[in-house]
């Protein structure tokens, strides 16, 4: 296969390259617009009883328009001053009279809404959905805002937070790539020590991650797309596609030196490093697809462009770069660059091999020790949902919620909403009244509840008679503020009950207090319970609840793949146990450094106290493919001597001595691509580009370097063990080319 693959890209190179020049050409003017075809956000799901109740009451009480806080802030004036609340409602006046706006809250009739320093408060403005439509919405609501001569005006809320992401995103990918492309570019250099043979797979790379972006930017056209998928995209097309473009064209300058034509070497060097291409992508795109299964669109986002640019750089390694080295021939080594350290092998990976499996044992045990003490801090991690925190200081929606947090009871911004429908009848009925009065003083009497606001605690002096009385004629209603609160609240069958905690949004405390009301619905209601808290306990439990099927889902395909590919059935078990502890490692990494606050002032970010629940499940699914990434190119020159001498020790020590140091160099790509995401203002984008570098750089030190080793020579010839009736059954994959040997001589 591998072979007929070589001998089609020799034979049909000119097409080849005018079909992937053609290709780039057309992606190239669509790349800038990506961002505009993602969507912001990606981190809810209709499915989830937050969602579903948010739906209910907006379908039944209005309740569905975009909230908006527009935050007045002044060092003279005190909030309550005539002069604060004249020069606050100027500030707003043009916004009641937009016609998108369905109605604004002041805090002048909302005590709550005032800061506890008496300097600053806000209103609350709720626009239409049609709102949602308008290109640049909080450049529409800032326009229609008034400048005020004693306020600072700042704007919050779902609208600026997605704005800021789709703005900061776009500028983290241009700052990582500036970063990302020269470093890639001298870590080839120094690889091959050649100006042509470092270009080609950096123009590999690079071509293949641009088709990809222009491909993401026609799928969101069909299907929405997260604005997620544009970084992870780019650290994937350039790292992998680099990567594997260094093996190819590696293993092209060896075959070189024993092949009488260059035609013999494109086609040797695909029907062997193609071949471990073929399947390290497959391992990778297996990996990603495996996003594909959560109900999160931010997932699901990365994993179809994930798996998309896998592909492509997968196809340009196999068809697009032999064709290229077809042509370019023994030139792949002109321009040389004179570099100290170029003799080529020096054995160390021979010895480090020797060393550790005269002792494996010794070595085994301290290094399994290390590696779970790094992810020790993982036991302690507090898993938490995305806000306005992940978003840099100075950020305009930033700088409303660290205002909204600093000077304003936290739990007033981010009620629990319980949203009830009765079983039969109106909610204004006698018996109704009195279960839902019931419900209410049940609620209250929670030890985390500050207060209850409902159609049954408009007013504490007011008793349960008074209030049956009242609604016994709900048009009679003679109270102007019952009656407006009447209409907000209730409509027939449904109510809402919004529930305020003592503690903050995503307090533990708060997240109780979700499950016990969850756990007490009353009988004569059907309850359904949304709000911030209860959104993110949603959006972790959920997540975590399809996190082990895809986890069996990428072990039980890479298994299935690994055994096909070496016809070993302990192999791919002890290469699956190896993954782990890279990525235990980078876990425990990611609680020290992000819950905890570690190097926060290095790497330029305020500690969340919590780590991101979708950044665990991300590295999982991303890092398990790539470490197995280079998990086969060693196992396959490894079995490939084996194969020819039946010395395992042998072969575990010539396959890490000749693949060693281009597995090392390939790992140095993606850590080099990886830190320079560290350089990005969002901290998920931060977060995740450490985790990968850390695993990456373990990867290819401690478990290639040592745990490999070890455990080959403990299982000995146990490692290429396969019963002979499952052998029979198995298909056989060619294995046609010879073994990997030196890379970059």
């Amino acid at each position: 296969m591998f072979t007929a693959i070589g001998r089609f890209s020799v034979r049909f190179r000119w097409a080849i390259i005018a079909l992937w020049a053609a290709a780039l050409l057309v992606s190239l003017p669509f790349v800038p617009g990506v961002a505009q075809t993602l969507r912001p956000g990606g981190f809810a799901s209709d499915d989830l009883e937050s969602q579903r109740a948010l739906a209910l009451l907006g379908e039944r009480l209005g309740l569905d328009g975009i909230a908006v806080q527009v935050l007045v802030v002044s060092d003279r004036l005190d909030a309550r001053s005539p002069e604060f609340v004249a020069q606050s409602e100027a500030a707003v006046a043009e916004l009641r009279s937009w016609p998108l706006v369905k109605q604004i809250t002041s805090f002048t009739t909302a005590p709550e809404q005032v800061a506890r320093d008496g300097k600053a408060a806000y209103f609350t403005v709720v626009l239409d959905r049609r709102a949602d439509d308008l290109p640049n919405l909080p450049a529409e609501i800032e326009r229609r805002l008034r400048p005020q001569p004693d306020l600072r005006i700042a704007l919050g809320g779902g609208p600026i937070f997605y704005e800021d992401i789709e703005r900061i995103s776009e500028n983290d990918l241009r700052r990582a790539e500036l970063i990302a492309i020269p470093f890639a570019a001298l870590a080839l250099l120094v690889v091959f020590r050649s100006i042509v043979a470092a270009l080609l797979p950096a123009l590999v790379g690079g071509a293949a991650a641009t088709i990809a972006l222009a491909a993401i930017g026609g799928i969101a056209q069909l299907t929405p797309l997260s604005i997620f998928v544009l970084n992870v995209a780019t650290l994937f097309g350039l790292g992998l596609g680099v990567d594997y473009s260094l093996f190819i064209v590696s293993r092209f300058r060896e075959e070189l030196e024993r092949s009488p034509s260059v035609r013999e070497a494109t086609v040797a060097t695909v029907a062997s490093a193609g071949r471990a291409v073929f399947f390290s992508g497959l391992t990778v795109a297996i990996g990603l697809a495996a996003l594909i299964l959560f109900r999160f669109n931010m997932l699901r986002s990365i994993g179809i462009g994930g798996v998309l640019v896998v592909v492509l750089a997968m196809a340009a390694s196999l068809t697009l770069l032999p064709a290229v080295l077809s042509l370019v021939g023994r030139r792949v080594n002109a321009l040389r660059v004179p570099l100290p350290g170029g003799g080529g092998e020096t054995g160390f990976w021979r010895r480090l091999a020797t060393a550790v499996m005269r002792r494996p044992v010794a070595v085994l045990i301290p290094t399994v020790a290390l590696l779970l003490a790094l992810g020790a801090p993982f036991l302690h991690v507090q898993l938490g949902a995305p806000d306005a925190s992940i978003l840099p200081a100075g950020s305009p929606s930033r700088e409303a919620f660290d205002l909204l947090v600093e000077r304003f009871p936290a739990a007033e911004t981010t009620p629990i909403l319980i949203a009830l429908q009765t079983r039969s009848g109106t909610v204004l009925d006698a018996s109704n009244l009195v279960a839902l009065d019931h419900y209410v003083r049940r609620i209250q009497a929670h030890p985390a509840v500050a207060r209850v606001e409902s159609v049954v605690s408009l007013d504490p002096r007011f008793t349960l008679d008074q209030y049956l009385l009242m609604y016994a004629n709900p048009d009679r209603i003679g109270d102007a503020f019952v009656q407006a609160a009447v209409g907000g609240l209730v409509k027939g069958d449904t109510t809402v009950v919004r529930v305020i905690s003592k503690y903050g949004m995503t307090d533990p405390r708060s997240y109780d207090l979700v499950g016990a009301l969850r756990n007490s619905r009353p009988a004569e209601f059907n309850v359904l319970i949304s709000g911030g808290s209860a959104g993110v306990v949603d959006y972790v439990n959920t997540m975590y609840h399809d996190f082990p099927l895809a986890v069996a889902a990428i072990m039980t395909v890479t298994y299935v793949v690994l055994l096909l590919l070496f016809r070993s059935l302990l192999l791919p078990l002890k290469a699956i146990v190896m993954n782990l502890f890279s990525i235990v490692a980078s876990y425990g990494a990611l609680v020290w450094v992000f819950q905890q606050g570690n190097l926060s002032g290095f790497l330029g970010f305020t500690p969340l106290g919590f780590v991101e629940a979708s950044i665990p499940v991300m590295m999982f699914c991303a890092l398990f493919g790539l470490s197995m990434d280079y998990e086969v190119f060693l196992l396959s020159r490894v079995q490939e001597v084996y194969q020819q001498t039946g010395d395992n020790s042998r072969a575990v020590a010539e396959g890490l001595e000749r693949s060693g140091r281009i597995v090392t160099s390939a790992a140095l790509i993606v850590v080099a691509v990886s830190v320079a995401f560290l350089s990005a203002d969002m901290i998920l984008v931060k977060a995740l580009g450490l985790g990968m570098a850390i695993a990456v750089a373990l990867d290819a030190t401690l478990v290639r370097g040592l745990l490999v080793p070890a455990t080959m020579r403990l299982l000995g010839d146990w490692n290429w063990w396969l019963p002979s009736s499952l052998g029979r059954l198995l298909p056989h994959i060619e294995h046609d080319g010879p073994a990997l040997a030196k890379a970059g001589q």
